[in-house]
């Protein structure tokens, strides 16, 4: 390869490059220190892996310094009471991670004397832990030889060995072009490396070949098909659900909310009340009021489907509700609930406000 000498391998192309443009993340042992022995802490590697499923680091950074704040070890947060957990994720999203979360920590502590497991198959006994946070854990933390892939190094490998098949068809070959590229040392920063070549030049779109450290060896860039890699399946259109969001607040400014179920979408998050979403919206409220309904609904998606959810709000008196709990205006905060929760809850506060 131009300006390295002969026996350079792709590995060490790619880690003279970390060297310089490691991405400074708070989860992170910079390479000058990795490379002196120093190893990421199991315990901040695996709470980023986790936060960072389905989320972007962007997005992640707050709440990963706000966990590891709150509880800074494994037996902290194993100890931590389960509403405290839930209220901390909210708004992260994907609220079976943070149920998993309490779950592993817990198992750690109890079966692993507060010790992560090395090993790959070890770690993946977990709850919440599959094969990539396992593959990045015994990589990043005990610097064990695992392919780490994600969306990033997917992209890579697709582009590196020109793989037009579709994904997610396309994974078990990307895997093993990845596999193949994993070396026995460094194996830490070289997994950092590959996902930090895919999210700052390596990218989805635009992306800016001209410095990367692969371009002599990239078969899509020679080819001129880098853009439009990798190829993937369409995904099938999201069905539309509706349901009501019943928002009651008490003549002493107490909200009446209700936890949701542990299993199921924002399990074991707190919520207005309402009947299951589904075709149509069906009316269902929690306490006999002069219930209003506002000129405006909540639209919010996930992964499976999008919602639109209209509003009911009314201020009540004592009478006790069918469903749900009241809780003091002093120790309500809408910032422990979940996104969707938290759109419905600005929408009536402007409801109330005026009254």
């Amino acid at each position: 390869m131009r300006d390295y000498p002969e026996n350079y391998t792709l590995n060490d192309v790619l880690l003279d490059w970390y060297d310089k443009h490691a991405r400074d993340l708070p989860w992170r042992i910079p390479p000058a220190q990795s490379k002196s022995g120093v190893m990421a802490e199991p315990y901040r590697v695996w709470m980023s892996e986790v936060m960072l499923q389905q989320t972007t680091v962007a997005a992640v950074a707050k709440y990963f310094h706000a966990f590891t704040k709150r509880w800074p070890t494994v037996d902290a947060l194993a100890a931590a009471k389960d509403q405290d957990v839930m209220g901390q994720w909210a708004g992260l999203g994907y609220y079976a991670r943070a149920r998993n979360l309490l779950k592993c920590a817990r198992m750690v502590v109890s079966d692993y004397n507060s010790e992560f497991p090395e090993t790959r198959d070890e770690l993946l006994k977990l709850p919440g832990i599959g094969p990539y946070t396992a593959a990045a854990i015994a990589s990043i933390a005990f610097g064990r030889p695992e392919c780490v892939m994600d969306g990033n190094v997917e992209r890579v490998m697709a582009r590196l060995h020109n793989i037009h098949t579709p994904l997610p068809a396309a994974k078990p070959e990307l895997f093993s072009k990845a596999t193949a590229l994993t070396p026995d040392l460094r194996a830490g920063d070289y997994a950092q490396a590959v996902m930090d070549l895919g999210a700052t030049i390596c990218t989805p779109k635009s992306p800016t070949c001209g410095i990367c450290p692969w371009s002599c060896a990239c078969v899509a860039l020679i080819s001129g098909t880098a853009a439009e890699l990798p190829k993937k399946t369409p995904k099938p259109v999201k069905p539309i659900r509706y349901g009501i969001a019943y928002i009651a607040r008490r003549t002493d400014g107490a909200w009446l909310l209700e936890r949701r179920p542990d299993k199921g979408l924002l399990g074991g998050m707190l919520g207005w009340p309402g009947a299951e979403w589904g075709a149509k919206a069906v009316e269902n409220p929690p306490v006999s009021a002069d219930w209003q309904v506002l000129n405006a609904e909540v639209r919010h998606t996930f992964t499976h489907f999008h919602l639109r959810l209209s509003l009911r709000v009314a201020t009540i008196g004592n009478k006790p509700p069918a469903t749900g709990d009241f809780i003091s205006k002093n120790a309500f905060d809408p910032e422990t609930l979940p996104t969707v929760m938290r759109k419905a809850y600005r929408l009536a506060c402007t409801q109330f406000d005026d009254n």
